[in-house]
């Protein structure tokens, strides 16, 4: 049986390769999308602002457990400090956790210590700011990014689909909705504590710089500072959970958006096959040793 052993894990390695490749193709919620750094440092030579940091910071976290969205404040007069978190509305709240934990050390890391800082995640966002921070509009943008453009007669079919995000957004879903119309599908999203009113105009203002910032691309993503819209164009239709795949990356072309769905079929296939072969080349050289045994009697 000794010869069998170095045989024996291989086939366990292959497995455990293949099985941990499938795993990659699990979407990332954590991936970066964008980062918004102050340019102004933050000066705290008593550790002050740094102390409401960290309770800002640890109450987000805390909330992000049971909450979609959440918002406090730490510190009192000049020295206090306002912070949120929104996770995308169909994270459950493990993956809303896993997303906003996140945060802190990104924002340390590419931001440092600033007067306001905002990391935007594919699944969540974080953002603070000390008091008397220059305020922004609602909707300026922060961000955009647009996919390849179509030969012709998208534009329509993607209006349509906006028409209809448009229609309902902000509405008693939460100010969270999403849609496919003829193989397009769009997602909006509003800050959590937007009104109706305003997030409906929010969004609509974000659907009017998709249209022309981003013209007659398949894909896009424009993010406002308190909504954002994302689309991508499916000529085969939509696979089940949308935003949690590429299509939220931007996939320049229709090929890479669909070959997602497709992986856990293509990994199930490998990982019966290698393990089938494997538990072969076990049985034979099983039956190889117990004839040694039988022509040594």
């Amino acid at each position: 049986m000794c010869s069998m052993k170095p045989l024996i894990l291989l086939v366990i390695l292959l497995l455990s390769v293949i099985i941990s490749s499938s795993g990659s193709s699990a979407p990332d919620n954590t991936k970066l999308v964008y980062k918004g750094c102050a340019k102004q440092s933050l000066s705290d030579p008593n550790g002050v602002y740094s102390s409401a940091l960290s309770a800002i910071f640890g109450t987000l976290i805390q909330q992000s457990s049971k909450a979609k969205f959440f918002k406090t404040s730490s510190g009192t007069g000049q020295a206090s400090v306002s912070g949120l978190f929104q996770c995308r509305g169909d994270l459950t709240n493990v993956d809303c956790y896993t997303c906003v934990s996140r945060l802190p050390i990104l924002m340390d890391k590419l931001c440092g210590k600033t007067v306001a800082a905002r990391i935007q995640l594919l699944g969540c966002y974080m953002l603070y700011e000390v008091s008397g921070f220059a305020q922004i509009s609602g909707m300026e943008m922060l961000y955009k990014t647009c996919g390849s453009s179509s030969k012709g007669g998208f534009q329509e079919t993607r209006d349509s689909a906006f028409s209809a995000l448009e229609n309902v957004i902000g509405s008693p879903n939460g100010g969270f909705y999403t849609t496919t119309y003829e193989g397009v599908y769009v997602l909006g999203q509003c800050q959590g504590d937007l009104g109706t009113s305003d997030c409906g105009n929010c969004v609509k203002s974000a659907v009017q710089r998709a249209q022309v910032e981003c013209g007659s691309s398949i894909s896009g993503q424009i993010y406002l500072h308190r909504c954002f819209i994302t689309y991508n164009y499916y000529p085969n239709g939509a696979p089940k959970n949308p935003s949690s795949s590429s299509s939220y990356s931007s996939p320049s072309s229709s090929s890479s958006s669909s070959s997602g769905s497709n992986t856990g079929k293509t990994v199930a296939i490998i990982l019966g096959g290698a393990a089938g072969v494997g538990f072969f080349i076990v049985f034979l050289l099983m039956a190889r040793n117990a004839m040694k045994k039988h022509d040594g009697k």
